[in-house]
């Protein structure tokens, strides 16, 4: 298969950020040092991730929120190298496609089940929330399984859903993690909420399996038609 033929190569569709991010990749990918590779970028989130556990761990263990912006910085750095590896890769032709689109997306779910660790971590351990936490960490992951599955069927990789795609998501995280920190640092309303925020993630997830069948299904009646 040809590296023109990928279809992870691209990515269907677009957020509503993803011009802004364009235009900034574009005026400062040629400025990241020639010693910073793309593979380099991409593996950054390994440490990302254990910023984010160590963040969390220490506000159970010290009771100070204001280490869990340790988890605000972690999001806001990842977001930069996940930005900007694959624009490396390109504007120096390294050829790490395939390894690429593996390993940046099997990182990026790495990190996403570091932050909901991190949560679970800092909840109140008796409001016993952690099944939600781990509903939540299900759910979250049956977005990515029904991108990877309708792409494996398609060849068209698409992981924006109704303008919404990673950047948006790492805007909400940044949010939620400011409201945590100066509006409820006992997370008292974690109780409410929690539970509250999985229902919602559910029935967004069947909103987005429901429109993945339909248009499969679409696709093999018009291929059964030729």
């Amino acid at each position: 298969m040809s590296k023109e033929s990928f279809g992870g190569a691209f990515k269907k569709g677009e957020s509503l950020l993803g011009p802004i991010e364009k235009r900034f990749v574009n005026r400062w990918v040629k400025t990241i040092p020639k010693w910073l590779e793309t593979y380099h970028l991409t593996m950054m989130t390994v440490l990302w991730s254990a910023l984010v556990i160590l963040s969390a761990w220490q506000v159970r263990k010290t009771g100070c929120i204001f280490w869990f912006w340790g988890v605000s910085i972690a999001v806001v750095l990842q977001y930069l190298t996940d930005l900007f590896d694959g624009a490396v890769g390109r504007t120096r032709n390294t050829g790490l496609v395939k390894w690429g689109f593996y390993m940046d997306h099997f990182l990026d779910f790495v990190f996403q089940c570091a932050l909901i660790v991190a949560y679970a971590l800092i909840s109140p351990p008796e409001m016993n929330l952690q099944w939600w936490f781990f509903a939540i960490l299900a759910i979250t992951s049956g977005f990515m399984v029904n991108s990877f599955l309708s792409f494996a069927a398609t060849n068209e990789f698409e992981i924006y859903f109704l303008g919404i795609g990673p950047t948006e998501i790492r805007i909400y995280f940044l949010a939620l993690n400011t409201v945590i920190i100066y509006l409820d640092p006992t997370r008292q309303y974690f109780e409410t909420f929690v539970p509250i925020y999985a229902i919602v993630l559910s029935l967004g997830l069947v909103f987005v399996v429901w429109q993945s069948h339909k248009n499969l299904w679409n696709l093999d009646m018009q291929a059964r038609e030729k």
